[in-house]
């Protein structure tokens, strides 16, 4: 491959990354207005019952893990975690916390 048909597809590498990144970024600022819209509405947050543990070192490596019992997590109905919220979508798949 010639060095000029190297600098060509960097070229095109770095393109497609900015044209990704802008992309990401509407998409966030899309998802942040969607909620602003559903906090005048009321729909904006909800509630998931997490599971939390407590992982405790022991000797020879080893770790026990016990269950401090479930509490109710506030949640955004977003693609993205918004306003230090996560989005329901992904806590309702990881129910688990660890301290």
């Amino acid at each position: 491959m010639s060095r000029w048909a190297a600098n060509r597809w960097a070229g095109w590498l770095v393109r497609l990354l900015m044209v990704l990144a802008v992309l990401v970024g509407l998409l966030y600022v899309g998802d942040w207005i969607v909620l602003w819209v559903r906090v005048s509405h009321g729909t904006a947050y909800g509630t998931v019952q997490v599971n939390q543990f407590l992982a405790t070192p022991l000797k020879g490596n080893k770790v026990e893990y016990d269950l401090l019992g479930t509490a109710p997590v506030r949640c955004s109905h977003s693609i993205f975690p918004q306003e230090g919220n996560p989005a329901c979508w992904w806590l309702e798949r990881h129910t688990s916390q660890w301290e």
